[in-house]
């Protein structure tokens, strides 16, 4: 089969590599209709998340047909399913209180000493990210193994076109959690630090909880566009110093809640953030997270920290002092997709959530090297990429 392959930073190509099988009776073996890049791969094609082999099949948001399933899978050949990212048994401690991501049979036996050492615990396991996470190939491809299959994927009535419910799959539920996470009450401003797919869904999940004002934050004019049309008032912080314009908008008080939607690759001429991108670019250091910092400063005292953004190893200069003093509390994690999966497709089918209004390309599979420079390079101009494996490779036009 054609699929996506990861040889090194900003080096991916889609490849010939052998057709996935059935391993285990729970497996299922789906056919990608539909796949998409995600900010989180911008990770691995910039090369911050380790374990990282030449070769691997990258994608973790993808849906598709079901064409082959092991003796205890309960899904059907034939039926059109969203996967999603997090590979969770359904049956462990953590799963059964619904912490899917924290799952304790996701990751292969022989990949989990590789998080224990890293992080203290191993996680979940997850599609085409890294050995860390399992080492499981992903769905930008044109067929997936899906392990686990009775307990995750969710299955799409035929009516519903794939741009409505791919998102199910990631950004959506991510989007969701961390709205959730900031424990959002009736009249509460809430700041989203991030105008991305996941910051964008998180915009659009704080209104729907009640929030009273959403702030939006990002320097990509499309982008704040996008949150504005949702109802947030936006700053774009090329223009604005973020922290004096909160105070100045929260009449001195700051955001009762604060979403960073950013993670490890903060951008801005920050003195923070420089120095943070040398440490980088010497091995000194892994993460960027200014805009962390900056949300934590700007937070009220008493307020919540929601951290749905991805980070991967360890940060310095953080403000620790702060963030005791002002007595905040900070929910973050990888998402528990297979928690929101059923509630989130009924909102979609019943019209309150728009999910379409965020793809800004459809490419074939072939194109994928080119959609994760698009995306990589001019992310004003390419918001999401959906990939569809069996379109002929064409040419990709990229702005000035």
């Amino acid at each position: 089969m054609r699929a996506l392959t990861w040889h090194g930073k900003h080096d991916v190509r889609v490849d010939t590599v052998d057709d996935p099988e059935i391993i285990n009776p729970r497996d299922a073996i789906i056919k990608i209709t539909s796949t998409a890049i995600c900010g989180s791969d911008l990770h691995l094609y910039d090369g911050f998340i380790p374990t990282m082999k030449a070769g691997d099949v990258l994608g973790h948001e993808f849906m598709g047909e079901v064409v082959e399933t092991g003796a205890k899978s309960t899904l059907k050949k034939g039926q059109r399913v969203v996967v999603p990212f997090t590979i969770a048994c359904g049956s462990c401690y953590h799963c059964g209180k619904h912490q899917y991501s924290a799952c304790d049979n996701g990751l292969p036996a022989d990949n989990q000493d590789i998080a224990q050492q890293l992080y203290g615990h191993p996680m979940s396991g997850l599609f085409g990210y890294s050995h860390m996470t399992g080492g499981y190939s992903g769905g930008q491809a044109e067929y997936v193994r899906v392990p686990f299959s009775d307990i995750g994927p969710i299955v799409i009535p035929d009516e519903l076109e794939d741009d409505k419910v791919l998102f199910l799959s990631d950004i959506l539920p991510t989007g969701w959690q961390a709205a959730e996470y900031a424990q959002i009450e009736p009249g509460d401003t809430v700041a989203v630090w991030g105008c991305g797919p996941v910051g964008l869904f998180a915009v659009q999940s704080a209104f729907l909880m009640g929030a009273e004002r959403v702030i939006a934050i990002d320097h990509f004019p499309r982008r704040l566009e996008l949150a504005a049309k949702f109802g947030a008032e936006t700053l774009n912080y090329k223009e604005h110093a973020v922290y004096d314009a909160l105070i100045e908008m929260t009449g001195g008080i700051g955001p009762d809640a604060v979403i960073d939607a950013v993670g490890l690759e903060s951008h801005g001429l920050f003195v923070d953030n420089v120095l943070d991108q040398i440490k980088a670019s010497t091995f000194l250091g892994t993460d960027r997270p200014h805009a962390n910092r900056q949300a934590i400063i700007a937070c009220r005292k008493g307020g919540r920290v929601s951290m749905p953004a991805v980070y991967g190893g360890f940060v310095d200069k953080w403000p620790l002092g702060a963030f005791m003093e002002k007595g905040l509390t900070l929910k973050t994690g990888q998402t528990h997709v297979q928690h929101y999966s059923h509630a989130l497709l009924n909102a979609i089918v019943e019209g309150k959530i728009d999910t379409t209004f965020l793809i800004s390309h459809h490419l074939p599979l072939e194109n994928a090297p080119d959609g994760y420079k698009l995306f990589h390079d001019h992310q004003d101009f390419a918001t999401k990429i959906v990939l569809k494996p069996g379109l002929e490779k064409t040419k990709v036009e990229m702005p000035a």
